[in-house]
């Protein structure tokens, strides 16, 4: 596939949320597009009723996991095109399942993955599809004609479909669907010229938009705000002597989130007060700008991994391309790599450390506020209990933990704190 820029789509909103316990561990991810929110809703009840049921199932200190990350498709013309994938953890298999979303801006509506084909050619691709699974390891032709025989949960067997570079409409089956569950997933590609002619009209114009993108996204919302990113500067050099001085380390885990990163670094500058961002890769790609402006005012940009995992359930190379393409879209936007990462759940082994060259990051103070969505509930978890050179871990992309921040930097400013970086607490403690 095309990459898509996500930062080109005028007034995106990531819309994520996590816990940070290693038990029950959770996060989740889905954009909201102006103008797609027929869209965002399917997503959206998607997400809630996945983590629903994952939290009403997982026990205490169950080393189980839920990550539902996003992919964009295609962003062009009158076409939306976004992929969920849903990793459960530990599961039988792989535990991945995707599904792909779409929006036909012409229309107006939602438009299901098999909405791509056109009704009348629905059996001739199901046809097609079918020849090119049977024979395949772990198929045979029962089980494949099995999994095909009710039509009316077609949708749901073939809702994740793509269009190849090419032209080419790729469709992924999970581990399951269309064969014995231990031989896992299986993906069918049907050449340009094969699938063609089976095109719906929407499927022809989502094809054309994959291969041949516009440049610009117009799915006819009204307004598409954009909030500017703050434009506070602040040297690189703090001369803070926390030898000398009482310092803590404030750091806000999983933004940027547009638009309360903003806001928080407008309360930062007010205090002229510094903090270390960690910030996770898929975010990161969507809102540069306030990347950028974190660095600009002095702050420092840590990786966080691209999309929330607990690195200790994945193996080295997957714990390496979780950082390093993270920690590539950092300097993209920032022209510096980051040196710190801190690892979702506070989870590192040595099969993490290993996997990496950055410093991993925890914490000393953890105000909950992830669980606690109150802003003097927050606040007071800090001032109430904070100690000198302690590291204190927040979120960004909640609102009421961007609230709490002014009462935090006016009542212990008031005591004589000062609020540095990671790195600089670390160099001078």
């Amino acid at each position: 596939m095309r990459s898509v820029d996500p930062s080109k789509i005028k007034g995106l909103q990531i819309v994520s949320d996590n816990s940070e316990n290693a038990s029950c561990a959770w996060a989740t991810s889905y954009p909201d597009v102006p103008g797609a929110s027929a869209m965002t809703e399917v997503m959206k009840k998607y997400v809630e009723g996945s983590l629903a049921t994952f939290r009403s199932t997982c026990q205490r200190d169950d080393r189980r996991e839920l990550n539902i990350s996003h992919q964009f498709l295609v962003a062009s013309g009158d076409v939306l095109g976004v992929r969920l994938s849903t990793r459960f953890s530990p599961a039988a298999g792989s535990g991945l399942s995707s599904g792909t979303y779409w929006y036909d801006g012409k229309a107006g509506a939602y438009r299901t993955a098999l909405a791509l084909v056109a009704d009348g050619s629905r059996d001739a691709f199901v046809t097609a599809l079918k020849n090119r699974l049977k024979g395949r390891e772990g198929t045979d032709a029962d089980t494949v004609d099995e999994a095909f025989a009710d039509r009316s949960h077609l949708t749901a067997l073939l809702d994740d479909m793509t269009f190849t570079a090419d032209g080419g409409l790729r469709v992924a089956f999970d581990r399951g669907d269309v064969g014995v569950p231990a031989a896992g997933s299986y993906l069918v590609t049907l050449s340009k010229a094969t699938v063609t002619p089976w095109l719906s009209a929407f499927g022809r114009r989502a094809r054309h938009q994959t291969v041949q993108p516009s440049g610009s996204l117009n799915l006819g919302a009204t307004s598409a705000p954009t909030a500017a990113a703050p434009t506070h500067t602040a040297s690189g050099d703090d001369d803070t002597d926390c030898k000398r001085v009482r310092c803590i380390a404030l750091t806000f885990d999983d933004g940027p989130a547009a638009t309360y990163t903003a806001t928080l670094l407008t309360y930062l500058a007010q205090y002229n007060a510094r903090a270390t961002f960690f910030t996770v890769g898929q975010n990161v790609v969507a809102h540069p700008d306030l990347v950028r402006a974190e660095a600009r005012a002095g702050n420092e940009v840590g990786n966080h991994s691209w999309n929330h995992p607990d690195l200790t359930k994945l193996s080295a190379d997957q714990v390496a391309y979780q950082l390093n393409r993270t920690s590539a879209a950092i300097k993209a936007a920032t022209g510096k790599a980051p040196t710190l990462f801190r690892p979702p759940y506070g989870a590192v082994d040595s099969t993490v450390r290993g996997a990496t060259t950055l410093s991993p990051v925890l914490w000393t103070l953890d105000t909950e506020d992830w669980k606690y969505p109150d802003a003097a509930k927050v606040t007071q978890s800090v001032v109430g209990k904070v100690q000198r050179n302690d590291v204190v871990l927040m979120h960004d992309i909640h609102p009421t933990s961007v609230a709490a921040v002014p009462g935090i930097l006016r009542t212990l400013s008031a005591r004589g704190y000062h609020f540095v970086t990671v790195s600089h607490l670390r160099a001078t403690m």
